[in-house]
């Protein structure tokens, strides 16, 4: 993998992120994969509750959990390093088959659209497939290149507290509703050609990152 520049720099940057995370999880074509990628300021349950859920109802292969050194539409300063975040990812993600990585550093990249075709382009024959919680659907057309994400990757959306109607009146889901799928046919959606997405309902996690924080700050 050809690092956005050296891996001794890398790490000096990144002080306490071993190499592994720097590097693509081992892959064969055929393959379905997810990619679910954020702050995880912290991880925690309800992060893990949407990759199992992924993981079961798109019939993945692997679900690449990936940690984001920052992001552009958060403010960075409450954000803890990104050695601990991997850490404590670890830590929440239990299945075998999720993956921990930190490809953006590796990449030194900003945005999910440029992480994404880094991977694409370094994996042919990979069906991947992007894990989103609904929560970022509201948001998702504010992301840099939002449609050519949706137009490049199908996107598996799963359901969180909320209002399930607001999140699919988000400008994303208008503008490719004609693009959605039903859920019966998420075990078929890494394969199918973009743009294709689904909205998947099942149980859902009142956690959240903002909240913990608050309340660490509060005691």
């Amino acid at each position: 993998m050809k690092f956005g520049f050296g891996l001794s720099a890398l790490k000096e940057k990144y002080p306490g992120v071993s190499a592994h995370y720097l590097r693509m999880p081992h892959v064969e074509k055929g393959m379905a994969v997810g990619l679910f990628g954020g702050s995880f300021n912290p991880p925690h349950g309800g992060h893990a509750l949407v990759a199992e859920i992924a993981i079961r109802r798109l019939k993945l292969d692997q679900l690449w959990w990936m940690v984001t050194p920052g992001n552009p539409l958060k403010d960075s300063r409450e954000l803890a390093p990104l050695a601990e975040r991997l850490k404590l990812s670890e830590e929440v993600a239990e299945d075998p088959r999720i993956k921990v990585t930190a490809l953006e550093a590796a990449f030194n990249v900003r945005y999910t659209a440029d992480t994404l075709a880094l991977i694409r382009d370094a994996n042919p024959g990979v069906h991947f497939v992007w894990v989103m919680g609904a929560d970022n659907l509201a948001s998702f057309h504010r992301w840099q290149r939002w449609r050519e994400i949706a137009q490049n990757f199908p996107i598996a959306v799963i359901d969180r507290p909320g209002s399930t109607l607001a999140y699919l009146s988000s400008r994303m889901a208008q503008t490719f509703s004609d693009s959605r799928i039903d859920e019966q046919y998420a075990p078929m959606l890494a394969r199918r050609t973009p743009p294709a997405w689904t909205f998947i309902h099942g149980p859902r996690s009142s956690l959240s990152s903002t909240a913990i924080r608050k309340t660490r700050t509060a005691s």
